[in-house]
Parts: structure tokens; sequence; C-alpha cells
């Protein structure tokens, strides 16, 4: 039966959008695609070193009375009135203690900024108002620039906004300009007096003319977060992997294994990405990395992995045991994922200390530990236009959640606790929003706890301008500069990791790879500089204090690890694909100090690289705190 193409609805996707900080002129587009990043030209800093913006693009589909897509609306065909409406309000918010949806272990909250009083507060409010454009390639006017909002009296400017040639709404944040009003240096990791950002989130709104019809298209938000300094990496838990988890049990959303689990698609997208953190995590180099045993990218591994006979029955089931029960009630810190959980930093020797996969995941591994599953390859990955509409809709709503890290919530980096709550959506992938030009509601009192978080009219029962962005810590410099990853010295492990695919720990350098891909050198000499990783942060000190406050100013000299050209054609022992550090802006690197580094820090023992993850952690026990000493 033919569809229907008469249109009686719109909505604008993605649903929610994902932008990112950058203080270059230039930039590239959010992935439309799930599972993918492709490098802009030049890569992703200018000319001048200066970090490229991640801009989010909002395109408007039609729908018919049955709910089905039409076709996507564009501006040659209909008037597309573009309303935007952002606001940063962290200052004028509660402090993070935890996530307030820890049952039992939540700690509620006091105002940020609790000194400032009454209507004064209204001055931690950076709110621009509403923005509105329409058109096609519609840019560079003073009304579309996110300004107006100020922090006791000084403008922030939020971004700006764009059409393209097709009128579709180009969404782009901030600078990435941190700042205190009073000039006093940060202290601590996330709640910082004084201070602001110009991180944002709100409404996109839009009104479509279309064959003298009007329509209100179904809103959508965006939200600005920090650079994404691994680009092409991704969390072993997304963002994706916790909403979708959330739809399945609260909403009936199909599970996309109903029709069976799929091992290319449901399983190895978890152990691949375990080992590409090989590329900002020196533990996980040495644990599921290049030349580790388990390497989930080694082909004679991949081929026991994938097969669903008896056979391999054993080594699925190896590895399914390593897994963390999210359903455990104990702490299980020699199992993996190896990343630190919600309630690590306020709690020791608890379940919530360590981040599991979620519910449906684990469902997924357990019936592939059992044989339950089939190994076809799934189809590579279209061009979005090459995608039918209805897959069009799919990629949208799936590909700015799997970007950001779903995990662990401390309070995170990009979006965090309050999305995997029910109470904060309309239907999956679509938040609720507040009415039009309604404000969220900043003051539930002098103490925020859990009940008030939690209630169904509480802040997640709507969402609006700076609602997905406060529960952040500020400024956002301080709390990635401090939350980096664990350390034992009695094994030269830097874990488990806070956020390593967005905020790296220890990483290839430009140097070290150079020297790795040396073909005149012979290949035990480029094997030690292919296994010589270094901290991401190592020109900004030791000391806390002076590197939080060196993250602020200096935050776009860091390196981006960006996947390269790398193509190895001469030893089984070096790897295929190669994440490395590119465009840091620090050269004066004292070689002595680099290699005293080296010797207390990346030197391991040979028997590390053979054995399981399990015994290594026997040995690695002790997890010391390393970074975010300081609250």
């Amino acid at each position: 039966m033919e569809k229907d193409q008469v249109i009686q609805s719109v909505a604008i996707y993605p649903p929610l959008g994902i932008a990112r900080i950058g203080n270059s002129s230039e930039y590239y587009f959010a992935s439309d695609l799930s599972n993918t990043m492709e490098t802009p030209d030049g890569g992703f800093k200018d000319k001048e070193g200066k970090v490229k913006k991640q801009v989010a693009r909002f395109r408007v589909y039609g729908f018919n009375a049955a709910g089905e897509v039409v076709k996507e609306i564009v501006a040659s065909e209909a008037q597309i009135n573009w309303r935007v409406h952002v606001a940063n309000v962290k200052s004028a918010w509660y402090e993070f203690n935890n996530a307030l949806d820890l049952e039992g272990y939540a700690i509620p909250s006091t105002y940020r900024n609790g000194n400032v009083k009454g209507g004064d507060r209204d001055e931690l409010v950076i709110n621009p108002g509403v923005k509105k454009i329409n058109g096609i390639s519609q840019k560079d006017k003073p009304e579309y620039e996110l300004t107006g909002g100020k922090f006791y009296g000084k403008e922030v400017p939020l971004g700006k906004i764009e059409t393209d040639d097709k009128g579709r709404l180009l969404f782009f944040g901030g600078d990435g300009n941190s700042a205190s009003y009073d000039n006093k240096p940060a202290t601590t990791f996330a709640n910082n007096v004084g201070w602001h950002d110009d991180t944002s989130d709100g409404t996109i709104r839009a009104t479509i003319v279309l064959n003298g019809k009007t329509f209100e298209a179904e809103p959508a938000m965006v939200a600005v977060t920090p650079p994404n300094f691994g680009p092409g990496l991704f969390g072993v838990v997304t963002m994706y992997d916790v909403v979708l988890n959330l739809f399945i049990e609260k909403f009936n959303y199909p599970d996309p294994t109903s029709n069976g689990v799929n091992f290319w698609e449901h399983i190895y997208p978890v152990l691949e990405r375990m080992t590409n953190t090989q590329w900002v995590n020196h533990g996980f180099f040495m644990l599921f990395g290049k030349n580790s045993p388990s390497d989930f990218t080694n082909p004679e591994l991949l081929n026991k992995l994938s097969d669903p006979s008896e056979s391999s029955k054993e080594e699925r089931e190896r590895i399914f045991n390593w897994l963390r029960n999210p359903n455990s009630n104990v702490a299980e810190p020699k199992k993996v994922p190896p990343f630190y959980g919600d309630g690590f930093g306020d709690y020791t020797n608890i379940a919530l200390d360590d981040l599991p996969i979620t519910n449906t995941q684990y469902k997924w591994f357990e019936k592939w530990a059992k044989g339950d599953f089939n190994n076809v390859k799934v189809d590579k990955i279209k061009s979005f236009n090459e995608l039918s509409l209805e897959e069009q809709i799919e990629a949208l709503n799936i590909a700015p959640f799997e970007e950001c890290l779903g995990g662990p919530f401390h309070p995170g980096i990009e979006l965090t606790w309050p999305m995997r709550n029910a109470l904060m959506w309309e239907k999956p992938f679509r938040l609720k929003v507040l009415p039009e030009n309604e404000m969220p509601n900043l003051d539930y009192g002098s103490l925020l706890s859990p009940a008030i978080a939690l209630s169904e009219d509480g802040p997640l029962s709507a969402s609006g301008p700076g609602s997905l962005t406060r529960w952040l810590g500020v400024p956002w410099q301080t709390d990635e500069a401090s939350c980096l990853s664990g350390y034992d010295t009695t094994t030269y492990l830097p874990l488990p990791s806070f956020w390593a695919a967005r905020v790296p720990n220890q990483v290839l350098s430009e140097d070290s790879y150079g020297r790795m891909s040396d073909t005149k050198v012979n290949i035990a000499q480029r094997l030690k500089h292919f296994d010589y990783r270094q901290d991401w942060l190592r020109e900004f000190g030791t000391q806390y204090l002076p590197k939080i406050n060196k993250m602020i100013s200096e935050w776009h000299d860091l390196g981006i690890i960006a996947e390269t050209e790398y193509k190895n054609q001469e030893s089984d022992f070096l790897p295929n694909r190669v994440w490395k550090e590119t465009r840091m802006a620090y050269t004066s690197i004292d070689p002595t100090m680099e290699q005293v580094r080296y010797a207390e820090r990346v030197t391991v023992d040979e028997k590390m690289l053979k054995t399981t993850f399990a015994e290594s952690t026997k040995i690695a026990k002790k997890r010391p705190f390393y970074g975010r000493n300081e609250r």
C-alpha cells in the first residue's frame, strides 16, 4: 500500500543536538550517523592551533496522519521560522555532591554561590533570550548572536545561529571562556564560587508554513558541551546505552535484539571500544590494546568470540565473567569495564564505586555467552543522504546520544544522571520541554534533596533553557582537569579511569608516533616508542590548584587525540589503526624529565602482558585517587 504523502505534523531532528565548545572560527558538524566521526579538512584545530567548534545541525521532517515520515522539509518549499532559547544557569543552581537518584547514597545539596541571596541571584543567570532566524544561508548578523546574557553585569556570549542552503538551523556554541567575577582562582572540581563558563543548553522551536498551512514543529533541545578531545573514540557505555535501557524498561520501547542478538551489532562495539580506549589510557592499552591477550580487535580472538558454537563457549564465558553485573550490590573492582562509578569518591567498597554496563547490555552479553546469537555481518554504514527517511530519523535519534559518555555521572562531562530518569522524557529520544519563553525554576529551597529532585513537579519534570547543563561542574575545565585515572605504582596501571574517551589520561605523542612509524628503524625500537605513553596534561604540572587553573586558561593548547592515516604494512606487532596526540601547542619538553617519567610510570613488568585482566587486577587491589582530591 502506498504511503500517504499528506503532511499532518512536523518535528525537529535530532530531538537533542550536541554542539561543542571551540575557540576557532572554523567548525565541523556533529555526526548524523552513529558510531561515526569524520575528521574535518585540516583536522580538529585550525592553522593557528585553535580548537574548531562542533556545530549541531537541525532539520524539520513532515509526517502523515499515521505518524510515518513523508519527507524532510526545506526552505525552498516552505518558510521555516526558527526560534532558539538557550541559557547558562550553572552558577544559580545547586552544588554538585553526587547524583541525586542514587537510592540510599544521594547527598542533598545547597545553593551554588550561597552567599548571593534573593533577587541578586538573577546576576548568576546568563540568559540571552529568544533568538530568531529564517531563510537560506543566513549568518553574520547581530540578531543571530547569542548575546545579551550577563553574569554580574558582564556580557557572556553563548555562541550564534545560522542557516544552511536548505534552511536548516546551525547552532554554534561558546568559545570556551570561563572567568571569576572577582578574579579569584578556582579551588575545586565542580563548585567554584563566583565562576561561570559559556556552555549552555535550551530549546529549538520552529514554525513552518507549507502549502499555505502553518505547523508548529515538535520542539527539540540543544546542549553545548566541552570539546571532544578523543574524536572517533566512544565510551564503553554511551549515553545511548543508558537511555535505550531506560526506554526499554520504562517506555515499552522495542529491544533492538528482538530478532536475536547479533555479535557485530550488539556485542562487538562494546569490546572494540574497550580496546580503542588504549589510545587515551595506558592501563587499557596494557590490558586490552595491541599485543595484549585481550585485544578484542585481534582476528584470531574475534574468530572465537564471534563463533556461536559450543567449541567457543569457554572463551565467551570467560569474557562474560569479567563483566560487572549491573544488578550486583557488592563492589566488584576486579571486573570490567575499568571505570569509576557514580559513587566513587564519596563511598568505598560499594557497588557504586565502579561503572557497570547497562542491564540491557548485560542481558545481550548473557545470551551471547550461552551461544544464543548470530554472527551475520552488518552492512557498512552508508552516508546520511543514502539512508531512507526512516533510517535518517533513527540515525538522528541515536547519533547525538552515542557520542556522549554514559558515565560515570560524578557529575559527568556532557549530559548526566537526569537523562536516565523517566520523568525527563515525553517519549523515547524526546525530552519534555517547558512552555515557550519559560525559564526553569532555580529555587527549590535551601536544600535540594533526592525527594525534591525526583518529585513529579521537581526539576526533572520539564526542561528549558539551562536545564541540562546546570547539573555539571562550573567551570567545565576544572572538572576535566580533576577527573583522570587511578594509579598504582606497584603495577604501573593507570586504572580505573573517569572519562578517558573525552578527557584523555595517557596518550601516544606525535614524537612517539613518528619514531614508531620510522621504517628505517628496527622493530624493537619502533615497538618501544609505540608502547610509550605520556600524560595528556603533562605540561600543566602535578600540583592540583595550578593544574586546574592552567586548564581554564590553556585548554585549547592541549592535543586532540585523533585517528591518523597510518597504514601498517610492516609488522604484526604494530596496530592497523592509530589515534595519536595532534597539534599540542607545547614544545619545550625536557627530555630528561620525560625519561624520568617513563621510568616511573610506563615501565611495565613483562609478565603483565601474559596475564588476564582478572589476574592483573589481583595485583592492582589498591586504587589511589589520582587528582580530584580537592573539593
